[in-house]
């Protein structure tokens, strides 16, 4: 948990006009505690606003309560898997194969190098009480929409070159992720498994229905 007793640090005030700065720090500060100790009860008003060097009653000016900030630190998290997923398509080059298995193996690669974010984000951690705070059943409904559509169009475009034989598409992409996300998950929860070397090829070859990578072309 952090420290709510250390000394908050002197912070120059932002000029006239540079409210969004503060805003990026409180994200920042929260994510960074988030980071340090794994736990998203350690993201309080009053400890992220010691981090920042501010009063708390300062962040109601960009925050209405705590789970608002929550909101903000999972939005950011999709935000940088989304960038991530993207890089490694990019890198993986044209073949469609190539880049859906690319796009999950960078999707794991961020559950492994930033397991506080990812439970925050998928593990159910954090549930806030939509009766209760600022956050809606919208805001929560539309986090990590992309990053599915990105599994979605990957998988797609697996069909249509005949390197995947998937008959439903939404549905698939759907168990593709359940199954990314379990290893991810299982690997954060128990790091002496031993887990085989290739368990993360077997699954995407498995739940993206991975065909000779000779197949024919599907038409148009």
């Amino acid at each position: 948990m952090a420290d709510d007793t250390s000394a908050t640090p002197i912070r120059v005030r932002n000029r006239r006009g540079e409210g969004d700065r503060l805003r990026d720090e409180i994200v920042t500060a929260a994510v960074g505690l988030l980071d340090e100790t794994g736990d998203e009860s350690a993201i309080t008003l009053r400890s992220v606003a010691r981090r920042v060097g501010i009063a708390a009653p300062s962040i109601y000016r960009h925050f209405p309560d705590q789970p608002a900030i929550m909101l903000a630190v999972v939005r950011s998290a999709f935000t940088e898997l989304d960038e991530q997923l993207d890089l490694a398509v990019d890198a993986a080059g044209d073949a469609p194969r190539e880049r859906l298995t690319a796009l999950c193996r960078a999707y794991l690669e961020f559950g492994q190098a930033h397991p506080g974010r990812y439970r925050t984000m998928f593990g159910g951690l954090w549930v806030p009480d939509l009766n209760a705070s600022s956050v809606t059943k919208e805001d929560m409904v539309t986090l990590g929409q992309e990053t599915l559509q990105r599994l979605s169009g990957a998988l797609e475009a697996c069909v249509t070159a005949g390197c995947a034989t998937s008959t439903d598409v939404a549905a698939d992409t759907v168990a593709l992720w359940l199954g990314l996300h379990g290893l991810a998950h299982q690997r954060a929860v128990s790091p002496s498994f031993p887990w085989p070397p290739d368990i993360a090829d077997r699954v995407i070859t498995t739940l993206a229905h991975f065909t000779d990578e000779q197949a024919p072309v599907r038409s148009q």
